[in-house]
């Protein structure tokens, strides 16, 4: 599994990028999601790390950060899960989660366990750019990506930003929170361009995309859309029996993508 690579994802077309809860409702949950999530053509897949106070997230996601948490989930089991998972996942997996998460860990065992597991990159949200040279030596020993955010207020420095990126650029489509919208005004065409000027480091589009209308538009855009409060909704839903709608989900997204 040591050789997989979050390039992979780009390699056949406009890459689909799911995003789930590690624990919500429970482990064994999330499991099944993640393989259903493989199997119907997720190209990278993003997986949530709960933490107390996730604060780029909204109501949807925040919620399910809750019940994991009450549920007992702790980093080091989201690390078995992911071992358990990588025995027959093949697609690329990063981690989203806070650097209190890292910090509280310890940054280097947490980075180097991403390394032993096959988590391939990792996303802090409230890393701001110019602070996360603490993590990216880390990152660089033990060939784990670190992925950069770009929002629609980063403006003169996008190009900086585009410059160092590693893995993909995770742009931002939104101000406020992540959560499922109905239109998504930000003029991203010229954020993409800025980045393409700047970097050959593929860019997806996340926050806010629910719709396969939406995800077709994103992909039209930029090289993959990134979908998590959607997801997040239906294993609220369905708790338990999540894996198969959730799979059904990225079906249609992926088809919308493509």
């Amino acid at each position: 599994m040591t050789d997989i690579r979050i390039a992979d994802a780009f390699r056949n077309g406009k890459a689909f990028i799911p995003f789930v809860t590690c624990g919500d409702p429970d482990l064994e949950t999330t499991a099944a999601i993640v393989r259903a999530m493989a199997a119907n053509g997720a190209d990278l897949i993003e997986l949530g790390i709960p933490f107390s106070d996730p604060t780029a997230e909204g109501p949807v996601i925040q919620g399910a950060n809750i019940r994991a948490l009450a549920g007992g989930v702790t980093t080091d089991k989201v690390f078995d899960l992911v071992r358990e998972v990588r025995r027959d996942v093949t697609v690329p997996m990063v981690f989203m989660t806070y650097a209190n998460v890292v910090y509280s860990y310890g940054a280097e065992k947490f980075i180097a366990t991403c390394k032993d597991v096959g988590i391939q990159g990792l996303i802090l949200p409230d890393i701001p750019f110019e602070e996360k040279e603490e993590f990216l030596d880390l990152c660089h020993t033990y060939g784990v990506d670190l992925v950069s955010l770009v929002a629609p207020t980063s403006a003169d420095r996008i190009a900086m930003i585009a410059r160092e990126a590693e893995g993909f650029l995770y742009i931002v489509s939104s101000l406020g929170v992540t959560g499922t919208r109905t239109e998504i005004s930000t003029d991203l065409d010229s954020i993409v361009k800025v980045v393409r000027e700047n970097t050959d480091t593929p860019c997806a589009i996340g926050f806010g995309i629910s719709t396969p209308e939406q995800c077709a538009k994103m992909g039209a855009i930029a090289d993959g859309a990134i979908v998590g409060s959607a997801i997040v909704k239906l294993v609220a839903q369905y708790g338990k029996d999540a894996a198969g709608p959730v799979g059904e989900y990225v079906r249609s997204m992926k088809e919308a993508l493509q």
